[in-house]
């Protein structure tokens, strides 16, 4: 059956996008501590897609989201806020969102994705941020360190 109207792309440059995280060599963000695989990052939208991999005791800073998030836990265990979030759980914070400090109870893998950028903060102000440009500034240095 023919369809009412021509719905082939635009831009025959359009494809699926496959990552092959075990391709992916982690970042070390914290020594010993936290790493990241950048799966994904989406400037036309300012969305981005990570694995995180946390040892046991890492605790993530206090932020707020300027942008919904979502994670998935692959492995261990996340204590955030006054809940616990146990491999198979997942978690959607809403736009706004604002919680202290983010720690691993065990070692953990968990996937995250976000729709936009993070705000880090402590008592004295906001200590970092990241968006999806910070996510593909640290993918590239990464890429560059391996290349060198």
């Amino acid at each position: 059956m023919a369809l009412p109207q021509d719905i082939r792309p635009v831009n025959n440059e359009l494809a699926d996008s496959i990552t092959r995280s075990s391709e992916i060599p982690w970042i070390e963000t914290k020594p010993g501590q936290a790493w990241t695989k950048v799966l994904w990052v989406g400037p036309e939208s300012g969305r981005w897609a990570v694995l995180l991999k946390w040892k046991k005791g890492y605790v993530a800073p206090p932020h707020k989201h300027l942008s919904a998030a979502f994670a998935f836990v692959l492995s261990g265990k996340l204590q955030v806020r006054d809940n616990t979030y146990n491999a198979g759980d997942f978690l959607h914070e809403v736009n706004g969102m604002v919680h202290g400090a983010t720690t691993a109870l065990e070692d953990t893998e968990y996937l995250f994705f976000c729709d936009g950028p993070v705000l880090f903060f402590d008592k004295d102000g906001f200590t970092g941020y990241r968006g999806w440009e910070e996510v593909l500034r640290l993918q590239q240095s990464a890429a560059k360190q391996a290349a060198e």
